[in-house]
């Protein structure tokens, strides 16, 4: 049975359709919950849904403030923080030959670059207590590669890299990092898809059908759980096998 009662997460990237199901899922499982983003509306909706949980709006491409957010969130937390879930990212496709530089910057400077010194920062509060869990959300793309997602694939590739890395460094201090890939995942996104190409991608997956937010949500509790105390460094695909590591 998964029991996150009293246990500090901070989740990164809340107010989408994954960060809610999030949400949902370590709450009713008992932690307690810094859930960020950047906008107001969707904060408050968060709010008002989950009275219990702390939200708090912080941009993570402002790598200056990285320190400061975390350190108001150590205060939040009396200075004890169990387990951070990277969940936040932007995509910015095009052509590689078309891509800009700098929306190459910006994916990679967001989606690696934030979540590296989030983590940093987070790794310095779990050695006070010698503990901690990191979550980091990928993507299949990361493993695949995906055409018009040169910048979004090396992102994602560069987190599974890193966490593998961090995992290495900080095990001997008991903090666990590993990485989920979620494939393709209902959602606004998917929706837009035709049914015709919406067929196609199906047809690509072995159990041929789309993931629901809550299967990704399922396995970051299991990682955010006892269950998972002797994994660390893995990545656990979320994509109904249509890829197989």
């Amino acid at each position: 049975m998964i029991n996150l009662k009293n246990l500090n997460v901070i989740l990164t990237g809340a107010t989408g359709i994954i960060g809610n199901s999030i949400v949902d899922k370590l709450i009713n499982f008992g932690a307690n919950i810094l859930a960020t983003g950047t906008n107001d509306e969707k904060l408050k909706l968060l709010k008002d849904k989950y009275k219990q949980i702390n939200v708090e709006k912080f941009d993570i491409s402002n790598h200056q403030g990285i320190e400061g957010f975390v350190e108001d969130c150590g205060k939040i937390f009396k200075d004890r923080i169990d387990i951070l879930i990277n969940n936040a990212g932007v995509t910015k496709d095009s052509l590689s030959i078309r891509m800009k530089e700098e929306d190459w910057r910006k994916v990679i400077d967001i989606n690696l670059t934030s979540t590296f010194l989030i983590t940093k920062n987070v790794i310095k509060k779990m050695l006070k207590s010698k503990n901690g869990k990191i979550i980091n959300v990928s993507s299949v793309v990361g493993h695949t590669g995906n055409i018009g997602q040169a910048n979004y694939a090396a992102s994602k590739a560069g987190m599974i890299a890193m966490s593998k890395s961090l995992a290495l460094e900080y095990g001997k201090k008991n903090i666990k990092v590993n990485c989920v890939s979620p494939g393709f995942i209902i959602s606004d996104m998917t929706n837009q898809i035709s049914d015709q190409h919406t067929e196609l991608l199906k047809s690509r997956i072995s159990l041929n059908k789309f993931g629901n937010p809550e299967d990704v949500a399922n396995t970051i509790a299991f990682l955010s759980s006892d269950l998972s105390d002797y994994i660390t460094g893995e990545t656990i695909h979320v994509n109904g096998g249509m890829y197989f590591s």
